[in-house]
């Protein structure tokens, strides 16, 4: 079972290994991931021209694939990106952003997860629900559902492709199918800003470098949002003064300070 010193060792190792994640990401979140990364520890790069594929996930300790905003071009990249890291046994983290919402986007990310399992899967109750075949609604790229409705969805994917499943919301739900593990915290305030969610997904990343298990990278990621919504809210006048302190209180807490933030966690 999981503890708060694990969340402290998972910060550390981020912080001293600093991990190059690789992101083929939404373009309406690229600076915020991008910086989000860069705050918390780890090394961002936002690239997705087939033609540098092979060599950068050569380089790359994790790899973010975000279906936000949909190409034919990217789609092909996101394919080939998969294609190699799991061949070079680099971590995946697949975020099925809007999945229910359009053919498109769940077909995406069902194909994606045929090219090679990713470590976590992390998205919303709605995303969850639709990857899994249920009857899930979704709002643009906002769920309709609570994270806890898709938990029977969530240990069905993870068992299916041998992942963690993270499922954000006021309470994340986050399983690997033989383990749960409910994570309360955060702020109102973080739904009103766009791309949060998609940041949870590389933060999620760049612990898929370091943590020792799928499940606790999908832990330590989502608590150490939580963790930083929290501070941010404190400071924050609204989403637009959010944004900077969020950044700051990436950058600025330290691994013991994140794990008593965590104290306890539910399993």
């Amino acid at each position: 079972m999981l503890s708060t010193e694990h969340l402290r060792d998972d910060l550390a190792a981020l912080r001293e290994r600093q991990p190059l994640v690789h992101n083929i990401t939404n373009y309406v979140v690229m600076n915020l991931t991008a910086n989000a990364l860069l705050a918390l520890g780890a090394s961002p790069i936002m690239a997705h021209a087939d033609e540098e594929l092979d060599e950068l996930l050569g380089l790359a300790s994790a790899l973010v694939l975000n279906i936000g905003t949909l190409s034919a071009g990217w789609i092909a990249s996101m394919r080939h990106a998969a294609e190699a890291a799991g061949k070079r046994g680099v971590p995946i983290v697949l975020d099925p952003v809007g999945a229910g919402a359009s053919r498109l986007r769940t077909d995406t990310a069902l194909a994606l997860l045929g090219v090679a399992p990713p470590a976590v899967i992390r998205g919303n109750a709605s995303e969850i629900l639709a990857l899994a075949g249920a009857a899930g609604k979704t709002r643009g790229v906002d769920s309709t559902q609570a994270a806890h409705a898709a938990a029977a969805a969530a240990r069905q994917l993870a068992a299916a492709y041998g992942c963690a499943v993270a499922v954000s919301g006021a309470e994340d739900f986050i399983t690997d199918g033989a383990e749960d593990l409910l994570l309360p915290g955060g702020h109102p305030l973080m739904p009103r800003v766009t791309g949060l969610g998609c940041t949870a997904t590389a933060v999620v990343g760049a612990f898929a470098a370091v943590a020792p298990t799928p499940f606790r990278a999908a832990v330590s990621g989502m608590a150490m949002m939580k963790s930083a919504g929290e501070i941010a809210a404190r400071q924050a006048s609204g989403p637009g003064t959010f944004v900077p302190h969020f950044l700051d209180a990436l950058h600025n807490l330290t691994p013991t300070e994140f794990a008593a933030s965590r104290t306890p966690l539910q399993a």
